[in-house]
């Protein structure tokens, strides 16, 4: 029975950055256990469209096929995630797969994601120090504060965040909510917090926390479950007391 399933796809596909998209559709035998992934390797094996035609094979990009690294991700019947942890089995057929909105289109359902890294440059997403002479151990973390670190320190930088988000568009500079979370954690180990003012002066301007519309979508769509919205909390917190300490001239180095 099952080499006589097959499994429809509609791919919204873009030959170069410049170019207009256009639908193309494949059938491919059904396997059990199939994800995107799978089948778009599939359709690249023999890049044969539904009508019998010779076609090019799609492109996208992948990695690690375990949902760790975050490359793989797409709109999948109209919703941004992970094409690896996609089953076929689990989605509506056809099965439409298109590229992330939110960023520029390289080619078919391959991305640019440049916009998400450069953010993470400008609030200084790191832990920052020097490796030229040996440090020692470092400070240790509160049992209860490295909990709730660490889940945010599971982001993979997929941008699933940031193509939910309806107000991170090519109208707008908000940052989003991935690069607000990582500011969060970064603030909160004992060395990443030598630049907290810094990076709450980076997210108090343009494009930072005002941007927010507090859709939730962001912590709807996370495929690791990281709460977002509370990070983007906690941060309009600490931004508002940072102001009030700028403005009375508090001494910042004393907590």
């Amino acid at each position: 029975m099952n080499e006589q399933k097959t499994v429809r796809f509609i791919v919204t596909r873009q030959d170069t950055a410049d170019s207009a998209p256009y639908n193309e559709e494949f059938e491919i035998p059904y396997r059990p256990n199939m994800n995107v992934i799978s089948a778009l390797m599939e359709i690249r094996r023999n890049p044969v469209n539904k009508k019998g035609e010779k076609t090019t094979p799609i492109t996208w990009d992948m990695n690690c096929l375990e949902e760790v690294c975050g490359a793989c991700s797409m709109n999948i019947n109209g919703k941004p995630r992970q094409s690896c942890t996609a089953l076929v089995d689990q989605l509506e057929q056809p099965i439409r797969l298109a590229p992330m909105n939110t960023f520029p289109v390289t080619r078919d359902l391959q991305v640019d994601r440049s916009r998400m890294f450069d953010t993470l440059k400008r609030v200084k997403a790191w832990v920052p120090i020097d490796g030229t002479y040996d440090l020692g151990p470092g400070p240790r973390m509160p049992e209860r504060k490295r909990q709730w670190a660490y889940e945010l320190s599971k982001c993979m930088t997929c941008g699933v965040c940031l193509e939910a988000c309806p107000n991170v568009n090519s109208k707008s500079d908000f940052i989003g909510a991935q690069p607000l979370s990582q500011v969060r954690l970064f603030n909160a180990h004992p060395t990443g917090a030598m630049n907290r003012d810094e990076r709450l002066e980076t997210i108090m301007s343009d494009g930072g926390l005002e941007g927010c519309g507090n859709s939730q979508n962001c912590v709807q769509s996370c495929p690791k479950g990281i709460p977002l919205t509370t990070s983007i909390a906690a941060l309009n917190r600490e931004a508002t007391v940072h102001s009030f300490r700028r403005f009375f001239g508090s001494d910042h180095a004393v907590d």
